[in-house]
Order: structure tokens, then C-alpha cells, then sequence
């Protein structure tokens, strides 16, 4: 029996469920009523507008949330749907291996991709571990990375350096230029260099790096570029098709504000037979006669990555989180979360013994702001205003930089940032 995927699902009865939308569950509209909330944009009055997208979150009042590089909040309309489609999965006894198809459009419409290039991973660290080891790569081959990578980023060329001995080399991201990064990667080029990997926005400090010049250096060199989009995707506007990467990994569960254990990842089309899957299951291949298997060949695009059942109310969720963006608008939300750092920059600036390590040049910098203070270890920092004032900020121990990283994002306010500040300030004085 050799079945495709199309006629694999139908013969397995997922077929009754059809190409449906979650909104279309039964009941699915009576039970996700918080999706009616947004009103409309007023320019002479936006914090009106704000306000209201911060009551789409069911956060916390007794504490303030400045974290969502790390981990970002849910919506309420993101919620109801995991938990509704969840539910009306288990209530029919079926796996939702339809939803795939039905998010993979959504999502590849949010990201300027073909469907065929994505696929759904459980984060960016997943996503950034199936180009580091699908690649074949010989013993002395080189990598370059940024030394503010993430370890989901760093460790996968780091396992490969001890594995198979490939060469792992890093560059200090320029907090003043792009050229600066720009010819710091150029110096690190040689004939063995074969992949570039750089973060689009870097996870300790928030530096926008230049992806689509450094995509330009890399393909000069005939280099692999990939790019960890961790920080970037939901913080602003990204268009895969005029990137210029070869690769691209992101989380959903940060800016997007989708579930826990959700992520992307796009490869170029022209480039997706180079990396080779290292683990495969159901759906990987197109052929399952085991009784005459001939040669195995891979599903159509990414899909080959995705395998086994999943959790088809994750990728619905997902979907959710960025249809709710769309209509919050994406330049919209970054302008906002830039106009509320620039804030928080102008407010610490004023303290004395303040250094601010994001740049400010606004081509450079976006949502995140990190500072830190010789008047007081940053763990303290931390732990003082998160115990004292209840603010949740994230310590920055990487490379030494020994800072505090704050996020602003779509759901933070005015006032919570002129809090943050005079809270910095307080805690400083007493130090």
C-alpha cells in the first residue's frame, strides 16, 4: 500500500473534520467571545487603544511584566482557542492533523513565505538544531556565530564542534554600526568558512543586526546563512521572502505571545535537499509500502521535519496569536514597543552610574533595552525589583555583561515604564 499524505489522512477519517476552522468548532464562537475586543484606532488618542489591547491579557495586577524576550504572555483569544480546540479534539477522538495545513497558510502569510518552506517545531532552539545538524559538514569546516547567541542558538555548533570536529568561531556584535558587525564577520571568512549564523536581534542586548548585508557577505562566500529569529518575529515586521537568509528559526511562545512549545522554521526551497533530517517519522516520507520500500523519499518542503502526532491545537493557537498582531497592525506594535524602550532609555539616562548597552540608533535597536550599574551586581538589581516593586526585568549574565534586559511589548503601558524607572532609581540610591 503506498499512500500519500492527503489520502493517508482520509483513510485514517480525518477527512470528516475537512479543511475547517477552529472558529467553525462547534461552539467554538460562543466560547472565544474575547476576540471582539480591539477598538478603533484613534490617533489622537492611543492610549485609549493600548488599554484595551492590555485587557486581551490575563496577567497578573500584583506584578509588572518586562520579560517577553524571555517568555511572552498569551492573549485571552490565543487561550480560548488552545483550550477550546483541545478540548473538541479530545471530544471526537481525532488528531487535528488537518489544523496543520489550515496554520501553515497563516503562518506563512505572516512571515512573506511559501508553505511548502515551513514547518512547525517545538521553538527557535529546535528549529536552529535541524539546520546545525542536517548540514554536512567536514572536520575543520568553520562556523561563525555572534558571541550573543543563545545557547539554543550556540549549543547545536558547539555539540558539532566536539562531535565532528568542525571549527566554531564568534564575533562581538557592533553596538555602534552595522558596517562595524559587517567587517568583524569579514575578518572571520576564510575558504573554510561554510555557515554564518547570526541572531536578528541579539537576545542580551537587543542590537538589530544587519541580516540582509550580512545574507549578501555570506553568498559571496557560497556560506550557509541562517539566522535565529527568536527576538525578532512579533517584535517587527519580517518578510522571509526579501531576508536574504537561507534558513530562519523563531519561537512562538515570545513576541508572537502564542503557546508554550511552538516555533518555525523556513528554508529557502532551492536550498531545502541540503539538510538532511536527522530524525523522521510519519509524514517525513511520501512512501510507507514497506513490502517494496525502494529508495525513501522525503514529503514535499519542510513538512519532511514534522513527524509523528502533534499537537494540531498548539499550531491553531499559534495561528491565533498572529491573526490577533495583523489586526493590531505590526508596524503598529513595533512602533510601540520601540516608543515605550525609548522611554525607558530617556528615563535611565537621567540616573547617575546608569550605562545603557542597547544602541540608540533606532536602525539598530527595537524593544529591548539592557543597562547596568557598577553601584550594584545585577543579580541584585534584579532580585531588588522584583521583590520590592514587583517588577519582572531579566538578569544578563551572558559574556560578562552582567546587566539588567527590559522588554516592552504591545501590552506594557506608559505608566508601568515611568515605574520602572523611578524603581531603578530607588534601588540604586540605597545601594
Amino acid at each position: 500500500m503506498n499512500l500519500d499524505r492527503k489520502t493517508f489522512l482520509r483513510s485514517m477519517g480525518l477527512g470528516a473534520l475537512g479543511l475547517i476552522t477552529a472558529r467553525s468548532l462547534p461552539g467554538m464562537e460562543a466560547e472565544t467571545d474575547s476576540s471582539n475586543g480591539l477598538p478603533v484606532w484613534d490617533d489622537a488618542n492611543p492610549e485609549t487603544f493600548w488599554r484595551e489591547v492590555r485587557m486581551q491579557f490575563p496577567m497578573t495586577p500584583r506584578r509588572t511584566y518586562f520579560n517577553t524576550g524571555g517568555l511572552g504572555p498569551a492573549s485571552r483569544r490565543v487561550l480560548d482557542m488552545y483550550t477550546v480546540a483541545s478540548r473538541q479534539l479530545q471530544e471526537r477522538v481525532e488528531t487535528g492533523h488537518d489544523f496543520f495545513a489550515q496554520a501553515r497558510v497563516i503562518v506563512a502569510q505572516y512571515l512573506g513565505a511559501k508553505t511548502d518552506n515551513v514547518c512547525f517545531v517545538r521553538n527557535a532552539t529546535e528549529g536552529n538544531c535541524i539546520v546545525a545538524t542536517g548540514l554536512e559538514l567536514e572536520a575543520a569546516d568553520e562556523v561563525i556565530l555572534d558571541s550573543h547567541a543563545h545557547p539554543g542558538g550556540s549549543f547545536p555548533w558547539l555539540n558539532r564542534q566536539r562531535t565532528d570536529g568542525i571549527v566554531v568561531k564568534t564575533f562581538d556584535p557592533d553596538p555602534l554600526s552595522a558596517a562595524g558587525t559587517l567587517e568583524r564577520i569579514a575578518a572571520l571568512i576564510t575558504p573554510r568558512t561554510r555557515v554564518i549564523q547570526i541572531s536578528h536581534i541579539t537576545s542580551p542586548t537587543g542590537i538589530i543586526l544587519p541580516v540582509t548585508e550580512i545574507g549578501k557577505l555570506a553568498e559571496k562566500h557560497h556560506a550557509w546563512f541562517h539566522v535565529d529569529g527568536a527576538q525578532s518575529v512579533g517584535m517587527i515586521p519580517v518578510n522571509l521572502a526579501t531576508l536574504g537568509c537561507d534558513s530562519f528559526a523563531t519561537s512562538g511562545h515570545k513576541w508572537i505571545g502564542g503557546p508554550h512549545e511552538t516555533g518555525l522554521l523556513w528554508i529557502r526551497g532551492s536550498k531545502m535537499d541540503r539538510i538532511i533530517p536527522r530524525q523522521v517519522g510519519a509524514y517525513s516520507s511520501i512512501d510507507v509500502d514497506l513490502n517494496n520500500p525502494g529508495p525513501f523519499v522525503y514529503s514535499q518542503g519542510a513538512h519532511r521535519f514534522e513527524y509523528g502526532t502533534r499537537n494540531a491545537a498548539s499550531v491553531l493557537a499559534l495561528a491565533e496569536a498572529m491573526r490577533f498582531q495583523n489586526e493590531i497592525g505590526r508596524d503598529r506594535i513595533a512602533a510601540r514597543g520601540h516608543a515605550l524602550a525609548d522611554q525607558v532609555r530617556a528615563g535611565l539616562q537621567k540616573i547617575d552610574s546608569v550605562e545603557i548597552l542597547t544602541p540608540a540608533d533606532p536602525a539598530l535597536c527595537g524593544s529591548i533595552i539592557t543597562f547596568r550599574s557598577p553601584k550594584l551586581v545585577y543579580g541584585k538589581i534584579f532580585e531588588r525589583l522584583l521583590a520590592d516593586h514587583h517588577l519582572r526585568t531579566r538578569p544578563v549574565a551572558e559574556v560578562g555583561l552582567d546587566a539588567i534586559r527590559v522588554s516592552t511589548h504591545l501590552f506594557n503601558s506608559r505608566e508601568e515604564c515611568d515605574r520602572l524607572v523611578g524603581a531603578v532609581g530607588e534601588v540604586l540610591a540605597k545601594a
